[in-house]
């Protein structure tokens, strides 16, 4: 099962969902590809903001060798779901979407925990630390889900 998390600048919520999963499915010894994505070309390449490399550290996760990137109309190709953060975010991935099957794997992160509830994951980028940690804290048990999820379906 091969996993995208995407957000607005690929430096904060969707690193920190990337860092979460990555660990888990190493826990959990499950095979696949984790990945994360974003929509804005400015931070392309960038490390996470700090302060999700932070939080990610403070719960044993090391994020700081991802570098971000944008989504792309092969993502739709290499990954089986694609994890969005808020509305502006999904509304972006469906527009490059190709057709029902893309548009089929796209969906908000949250709705794992409470499906069609489209809850955001707010981006903290512009707040201070705490906010971070209220990602981590909301991502969290939505990875959680997602490879509980997959373990089911490989028993």
């Amino acid at each position: 099962m091969n996993i995208l998390f995407v957000c607005t600048g690929n430096i904060c919520r969707s690193p920190i969902a990337e860092g979460i999963l990555s660990q888990k499915f190493r826990n959990y010894g499950i095979k696949g590809v984790v990945d994360s994505a974003g929509f804005e070309s400015f931070h392309i390449g960038d490390m996470p903001d700090e302060r999700a490399i932070r939080v990610s550290r403070e719960n044993g996760i090391n994020i700081s060798g991802h570098a971000a990137r944008l989504l792309t109309v092969k993502d739709f190709d290499v990954f089986d779901r694609i994890y969005v953060m808020d509305s502006a975010n999904y509304q972006k991935a469906i527009r490059i979407a190709r057709n029902d099957k893309d548009r089929q794997k796209v969906d908000f992160a949250t709705n794992v925990l409470t499906p069609g509830a489209n809850l955001p994951v707010k981006d903290p980028y512009y707040d201070g630390y705490a906010e971070f940690e209220s990602v981590f804290m909301q991502l969290d048990p939505v990875c959680e889900k997602i490879a509980q999820s997959i373990l089911r379906k490989n028993e």
